[in-house]
């Protein structure tokens, strides 16, 4: 795959002129001497949040370069490092990072812009966890903006519109274990009825379903305390039962981190899948959608009213919950149920069912991942983030002269306009 496409070859760039630099020095001129350029990471957006009409800019080459901070609360890396690289810098500094995403080989700089996440009622969204940024401006400057200064909260999730990250700060705390354990057959009636305790059953949980008779699969993952050499996990999960060890599921295989109860370092459990292992070749095509976790158990329930027309052209649906934070233009600026859909690549066919899909949630007032797919007016999207008026300001405080503006951000600053 070439940089001129993203990750899953669904969504061709608008230029071929890209530049890769290996340093944040070579970067800066890159940037400084550019009219129209739009920065990417490791292109697994499956919308045009990334696309530009100048030139590209990658981050994959920026070099890692860890940095702990004296009172090990904090790490600086470069912004182009995957999650999955992060992590073992971290680990072997005995050190360790809340929450990741399902994915650990996405950049850190393009995941937080974007409003990724993790799972867990209590883990917020990866943006969450940044305490600082150093960015690369319109004329090649670096500027750092903090935590708790004038701007921050506009400036983490900011779709790439602020200049070029280079360099991120993540809270870090020290290195745990975990286990992972799958349940099976978990009955809609307990969804309905208990959603928050099924998503609370452990640190991170996951539901994989298609909107069938059941949800297929549920997959917990949880703490170990320190000290203690395991934790206790029950054999059943209001109705679905603990898989045995030795049976294969549909999220297990050699791509996937271990989920047979066995305690080991939070990076091998965490993610979904091995920092070691590349989990697909791009056969899919990617929607998500959020809504108030207190609105998850009816927004599901409306859903399943899809279920046959979904499944034809559904790999599987992930459920997860996420803590609300307060960045701008997070999509889930209260506790929140994530809505995820893999398609199969049927893109005409999928283009109609997330139509569907986002008129059943319209009454739940929806929110898309900005990096995935949506049939969403910019307009509405716009009137869905009550602070999108201030990120305009700040645009165009920071660059007046829409150096790093590209058609996904034209579109939504002209909505708010």
């Amino acid at each position: 795959m070439t940089m001129t496409r993203n990750w899953s070859g669904t969504l061709t760039y608008s230029t071929t002129d890209v530049v890769v630099p290996r340093s944040v020095a070579d970067l800066q001129e890159a940037v400084a001497g550019t009219a129209r350029i739009r920065a990417l990471g490791t292109r697994h957006s499956f919308s045009d949040v990334a696309d530009g009409l100048g030139v590209h800019l990658s981050t994959e080459a920026l070099p890692l370069d860890l940095v702990v901070a004296a009172d090990r609360r904090t790490a600086t890396v470069g912004s182009g490092s995957t999650y999955g690289a992060v992590a073992r810098a971290l680990e072997a500094e005995g050190l360790a990072l809340a929450n990741m995403g399902s994915l650990p080989h996405i950049s850190v700089g393009g995941a937080v812009a974007t409003g990724t996440h993790g799972s867990g009622v209590r883990l917020q969204s990866l943006s969450a966890s940044v305490a600082a940024l150093e960015v690369v401006g319109p004329d090649g400057t670096i500027r750092t903006i903090r935590r708790g200064e004038a701007g921050f909260g506009g400036s983490v999730v900011s779709l790439g519109a602020l200049g070029v990250v280079v360099r991120v700060t993540l809270d870090v705390e020290p290195t745990y274990r975990m286990r992972q354990d799958t349940y099976v057959t978990l009955p809609w009636s307990s969804v309905d009825a208990h959603l928050v305790d099924v998503l609370s059953a452990g640190t991170s949980v996951s539901l994989f379903h298609e909107f069938d008779d059941s949800v297929r699969e549920v997959l917990v993952k949880s703490r170990v305390a320190e000290g203690a050499d395991d934790v206790g996990v029950p054999d059943e999960l209001l109705g679905a039962s603990r898989a045995p060890v030795d049976e294969h599921t549909e999220v297990t295989g050699d791509s996937h981190t271990p989920m047979d109860g066995s305690v080991g370092p939070w990076l091998d459990r965490l993610p979904h899948f091995r920092l070691d292992a590349t989990p697909s070749h791009g056969s899919e095509l990617q929607s998500e959608h959020f809504v108030a976790l207190d609105d998850g158990a009816a927004a599901l329930h409306a859903l399943r009213a899809l279920g046959a027309d979904l499944r034809p052209h559904l790999h599987t649906c992930e459920t997860r919950a996420v803590a609300g934070d307060d960045a701008w233009l997070s999509p889930t600026p209260v506790d929140s149920l994530a809505i995820a859909f893999t398609w199969r690549k049927h893109p005409v066919e999928v283009a109609g069912l997330v139509e569907r899909v986002e008129e059943v949630l319209r009454p739940f007032g929806s929110r898309p991942h900005w990096g995935k797919l949506s049939s969403l007016a910019p307009e509405v999207v716009v009137a869905r983030y009550p602070r999108f008026g201030s990120f305009a300001d700040l645009v165009g405080e920071v660059d007046p002269g829409g150096k790093f503006v590209g058609p996904f951000l034209e579109r939504l600053l002209a909505a708010a306009r």
